[in-house]
C-alpha cells in the first residue's frame, strides 16, 4: 500500500470551503479512482488552522492517477487562493510484517 500525508494551513474564514473541497475530493476519488483506498481529513489538535490529508493507494501509479485526475485538479482550483500547502509529511510504501497475524 502506498501512503501520503500532507498538511495545509488555512485561514479561519476559509475553513468551511477547505473542508467541503477536501471531503468532496476524497468522496469522488474513492468512487471514481479504483486505486484509492483511504482519504482522511484531519484537523490539528493544537492548531485549528492546520489540516492534514492522510491518504492510501494501491501503489504509486494509483496515486499518480489521482494527481492526474479531475478531482485533484478541482480541489486545488478551489483551495489555491487561500490555503498554504501542501507540505509533504510522508510519501512511501507500507512494509508488511510477514510474521504478524492477519485479522
Amino acid at each position: 500500500m502506498y501512503h501520503i500525508a500532507v498538511s495545509f494551513d488555512v485561514p479561519a474564514e476559509h475553513h468551511e470551503a477547505f473542508i467541503a473541497a477536501a471531503l468532496e475530493d476524497g468522496r469522488n476519488s474513492a468512487a471514481d479512482e479504483p486505486g484509492t483506498r483511504r482519504f482522511e481529513l484531519i484537523r490539528d489538535e493544537e492548531d485549528p488552522d492546520r489540516f492534514y490529508l492522510n491518504e492510501a493507494y494501491d501503489d504509486p501509479e494509483a496515486f499518480q492517477a489521482h494527481v492526474d485526475g479531475k478531482h485533484f485538479a478541482r480541489f486545488f482550483e478551489i483551495i489555491s487562493p487561500f490555503a498554504v500547502g501542501p507540505t509533504w509529511l510522508i510519501k512511501g510504501t507500507t512494509i508488511e510484517d510477514p510474521l504478524a497475524a492477519r485479522a
